[in-house]
């Protein structure tokens, strides 16, 4: 049985995915991928000065396996820039950390990325909502509330249905409302991944009032866990022996954290 791959740690989602030549003539018709793993070593390295000691330790992988991801992030940018091919940056196989500086080894700072989207002048939060709270099963959400933020200030606000769209579909739909950012509790691996791919940043794990959240988003205070998975909210709506909360409790070896909530319907 071969080993598994360790999830490696990084620091948060890059808030633009894909880059290529400026005119549309140019655009290759076969991009290139590179994973959110890959993208890490390349800011942990290039951007902030790190040894790849200090990006494996970062990381929480070995030393010679950072070496090998940062290897092959380093001949995709090149194979890009000198074939004049399109980037983009999605999957892989990583967790989110915490950016607490009580976590084992965990980045010790605010998230980058939260504080970049902080910086935009103009964008859209969504969060899974119900009866003013933040909803604690993106899965099972029935409702967003989007709102339109301009220089750290909410300008407007809606409360926008799914129209019944489960787990993967979530994220088409707020790529369609052209959200940026999204609140909310209890999220499986898969919506994760669909996240990224359609290039909105997740702040997971969060509880309280829908509007307090945002506020706290957008002046830097948001207490969130990205590593939250789906809890048991809305556990009657799985099958039998389902339960989306740890591992361990479900029935036939399923659980959110192998086969995830964000990545299957039920």
């Amino acid at each position: 049985m071969p080993r598994p791959c360790k999830r490696r740690r990084i620091c948060a989602l890059p808030s633009i995915c894909q880059f290529g030549p400026k005119t549309a003539a140019d655009t290759a018709s076969f991009p290139v991928f590179m994973t959110l793993d890959e993208f890490e070593t390349i800011r942990l390295i290039d951007l902030e000065g790190m040894t790849q000691e200090q990006c494996a330790a970062q990381m929480d992988i070995a030393r010679t396996t950072a070496q090998a991801i940062y290897g092959s992030a380093r001949k995709k940018i090149a194979e890009c820039i000198v074939n004049g091919l399109d980037l983009q940056i999605s999957g892989g196989d990583y967790v989110l950390c915490n950016g607490r500086q009580d976590s084992r080894q965990a980045c010790g700072h605010r998230c980058w990325k939260e504080i970049a989207v902080r910086r935009t002048d103009h964008m859209k939060i969504a969060v899974t909502y119900e009866n003013g709270q933040v909803f604690q099963h993106f899965g099972h959400t029935e409702y967003f509330k989007v709102y339109e933020a301009d220089n750290g200030k909410v300008i407007s606000s809606e409360v926008v249905s799914t129209n019944g769209s489960g787990h993967g579909a979530l994220a088409e739909v707020l790529r369609s409302l052209g959200v940026q950012v999204l609140i909310c509790g209890g999220i499986g691996g898969g919506a994760r991944m669909a996240l990224a791919d359609a290039g909105i940043s997740l702040y997971g794990g969060v509880h309280g009032e829908a509007d307090q959240a945002v506020a706290a988003f957008l002046d830097g205070s948001l207490t969130y866990n990205p590593d939250e998975e789906c809890d048991h909210h809305g556990h009657e709506h799985h099958g039998e022996g389902h339960d989306c909360g740890r591992h361990g409790d479900h029935g036939e070896g399923h659980g959110c954290g192998n086969h995830s909530c964000g990545g299957h319907d039920h």
